[in-house]
């Protein structure tokens, strides 16, 4: 069993920068995908990003909404995933989910993936 536990949301005026940080506990499989995914009120959950690790690491995904801005990484010594956002924009507020795939496959879909955790709230004022 894989527990998630996602911290570092808030607050933050446009044009700012915050870094969501994912601690991951329990067995995963040798390959697996983290995915990074937010929902704001009445909209569809959207993935914001997507890296491949484990024994077939290192592919990555962005959307086109993100892109430049927002940046998947590892620290491998706190077994966490972090994502820097930076120049954040209103449209960017949501509740923020980081995500674990049993798949070595770089991917969008929420149904890709099979462990969450509970979200934390960025919120971006203009």
């Amino acid at each position: 069993q894989v527990q998630l536990g996602e911290s570092g949301g808030g607050l933050v005026q446009a044009g700012g920068s915050l870094r969501l940080s994912c601690a991951a506990s329990g067995r995963t499989s040798s390959s697996y995908i983290m995915g990074w995914f937010r929902q704001a009120p009445g909209k569809e959950r959207e993935c914001v990003a997507s890296m491949s690790l484990g024994r077939r690491g290192g592919d990555t995904y962005y959307p086109d909404s993100v892109k430049g801005r927002f940046t998947n990484s590892r620290d491998n010594a706190k077994n966490t995933v972090l994502l820097q956002m930076d120049s954040l924009k209103p449209e960017d507020t949501a509740v923020y989910y980081c995500a674990l795939g049993l798949t070595s496959v770089v991917s969008a879909h929420v149904e890709r993936y099979n462990y969450w955790g509970q979200g934390t709230q960025v919120t971006v004022s203009s």
